[in-house]
């Protein structure tokens, strides 16, 4: 059995979880969230914890464990708590600002660029950095890592849009010759 797997997810107040059959549906203040889960898992509530069940010991059974498990957790925690991922813009003359829900990014291309948030997903704006916040963790991580893309982190000047905590690794530019 996998060690995660084997905790219980405690929901917290203000939360509510509908278990029907596969499908799992969570409501909380940050929003609510539904998945359907893989048939090899089941999942139990009891009194205020979910408990994930496999339902065999095949190795299939023993990876979806953990996941199912990990997923529900997640679920519980965005609706309660949320996610939230910070990119930072590195670069002379580049610019975010917020314009409604949108951001309007000038990297240094001919054109401004516009980023539309998904339904769920908010934008905040402070200086050169974009905090981007919702109430899933995947989408959360997917609409930063499309932001990202827009301009990677260059390694000779080390511009770009990068995440606050991402280290770039630095490369020697050219060397001239005597």
């Amino acid at each position: 059995m996998s060690r995660i797997g084997k905790k219980a997810v405690i929901i917290p107040q203000g939360v509510s979880v509908e278990i029907d059959g596969q499908f799992l549906r969570v409501k909380g203040p940050k929003g609510s969230l539904e998945r359907q889960f893989h048939h090899r898992v089941k999942i139990l509530q009891e009194n205020n914890e979910i408990k994930v069940v496999p339902e065999g010991e095949t190795k299939l059974d023993k990876s979806l464990h953990g996941l199912s498990r990990t997923l529900v957790s997640n679920m519980v925690n965005g609706v309660s708590t949320g996610f939230e991922k910070s990119i930072e813009l590195v670069g002379l003359g580049f610019k975010v600002q917020k314009k409604g829900e949108t951001i309007i990014l000038n990297l240094g291309f001919s054109h401004p660029v516009e980023v539309v948030p998904p339904r769920g997903i908010l934008f905040d704006v402070e200086g050169q950095v974009i905090k981007v916040k919702g109430p899933n963790k995947e989408q959360v991580g997917q609409v930063a890592a499309d932001i990202r893309k827009i301009r990677k982190p260059e390694p000779y000047k080390g511009t770009g849009i990068k995440y606050i905590n991402e280290v770039i690794r630095r490369k020697q530019g050219k060397t001239t010759a005597k």
